[in-house]
Formats: structure tokens, sequence, C-alpha cells
């Protein structure tokens, strides 16, 4: 269902109805130069929004996989995939089902850590399972991987220590079982 949004009236803010609902669609396509631009301009002129994007080639040297995570409380998924579909480069769309499903998602996290900080930093990197990659003085880069909501709890508890620079990868996914995604 798409979202309801009200009108914004005297003293009224514009409000959507809806949650946000997030579909990770794995996209094979073609390796071949300029696929990804034509896929980018697709959400690009139908309004869509990506909210995380990984490409990189498959098992098999002539197919890519598109790993795309989308918002699809304005548009239906239906709409999104059929328009995707259309596209000559795409060989095949699957709407990933999350209990079905693997996906992870790497981040690079540097955060201010001095003398006084260091030891807590330490123990959540130690509690997510994360790892140190580099450390200064003032700073301490860390490396984490997890699902995209454990990244975010993760984000959060750094964020009071002084979060200096932030990357994430974007998702990546595989269904689960013998049976290729």
């Amino acid at each position: 269902m798409p979202a309801r949004v009200d009108a914004p009236g005297p003293g009224r803010a514009r409000r959507v109805c809806c949650p946000a609902v997030k579909h990770t669609l794995s996209v094979l396509v073609e390796n071949k130069p300029g696929v990804l631009s034509r896929v980018a301009g697709l959400f690009t002129r139908r309004g869509y929004n990506i909210d995380s994007l990984a490409v990189s080639p498959t098992e098999e040297p002539h197919t890519s996989r598109m790993t795309i995570t989308v918002d699809a409380s304005r548009f239906p998924v239906e709409q999104i995939t059929k328009q995707l579909d259309k596209l000559v480069n795409v060989i095949k769309i699957r709407d990933m089902d999350p209990e079905n499903m693997v996906s992870r998602e790497l981040a690079l996290m540097k955060v201010a850590a001095d003398a006084r900080t260091r030891s807590e930093v330490i123990q959540l990197v130690e509690i997510f399972e994360a790892r140190i990659i580099d450390v200064t003085p003032e700073s301490l880069t860390i490396q984490v991987t997890g699902e995209s909501d454990e990244l975010v709890n993760f984000e959060q508890l750094l964020r009071p220590f002084g979060l200096i620079e932030l990357v994430k990868t974007g998702v990546v996914a595989l269904g689960r079982g013998a049976s290729a995604t």
C-alpha cells in the first residue's frame, strides 16, 4: 500500500502515515560497461530512492550481481521490479525474503579515542566482534561487519566518543540454501 500523505494546512505539518518498507533486490545483470548507469538512471527517472547499492562480478565472469536496498513505502516493489525487468541488460531479479537470505554490510568508522576513553571503545569493539585496523594517539579506525541494524547500533554507541568519519559498503545478500539466488 502506498504511503498516505496528509496535505499540510495552516499550522499543520506534512506527515507520512506509513513506516518505511525495506526490500532487498538481487539483480543479476550482464557485466558490461554502462549497465550500472542505466539502472541508476531508471531509479532517477522514476523517482525511486536507492538506500543501498553494491555491485560486483559473480562466479560467472560475464555477469554481475547488484544488491539494491529500496524503501517501498512510496512505490510498490512490484512496480520497481517491473521497470528493472524492462532493461535489456537485466537477466534476473529477485525480491529477497528477509527470512530466507543472509545479508551483511561492512563499515569503517574512525572514532576519537584518547587515553581516557580508549578502553571503553575497545570494549565495544570486542562486544560487536569488530576489528581495530588503525591506531593513532587520538583515534581508532574500526572495521565492523554485520547486518545493517547491528552496524547502526554500533554507530550509535560510538557517537558519544566522537565519530570522526564513517563509510559503509552497502548491503550484500544471498539466498539461504544450496540453490543460486
